[in-house]
């Protein structure tokens, strides 16, 4: 029965979408941006351009559309510190902004996890 209960579920979620669907269509400020926006890609076609060209050229007319573009790219996150092991039995240097690297995890297997957290130089 559950299957059941989940096609009905399903054939209502599909029908209030349609209505949605159908009200967004008689939207009139929706029929003009789908136009502007059909408008745009046969220029693009006319003229052979991409989007990324139309960008630039929208760049050079307002700076500020890529200053926003940048702005939105950028991570609030910080990047992790550079880490150097140097092992001390081989004289091998590892440098890793993670833990998780392969060579560090051998030496963690084969020296163990304290020993190898005292090759870290500064």
């Amino acid at each position: 029965m559950a299957k059941i209960n989940d096609y009905y579920q399903k054939k209502q979620l599909m029908e209030k979408l349609a209505d949605e669907i159908n009200q967004l269509e008689q939207d009139q400020s929706l029929k003009r941006e789908l136009a502007f926006e059909n408008s745009i890609r046969e220029l693009m076609k006319e003229y052979d351009k991409s989007p990324k060209h139309v960008l630039q050229i929208l760049t050079a007319i307002d700076p500020s559309i890529a200053g926003a573009k940048a702005e939105g790219s950028t991570s609030t996150r910080a990047k992790r510190p550079m880490k150097t092991y140097k092992n001390p039995h081989t004289g091998e240097v590892v440098k890793t902004r993670g833990g998780n690297h392969k060579v560090l995890n051998e030496w963690r297997e084969k020296h163990g996890k304290e020993a190898v957290q005292s090759w870290q130089q500064d």
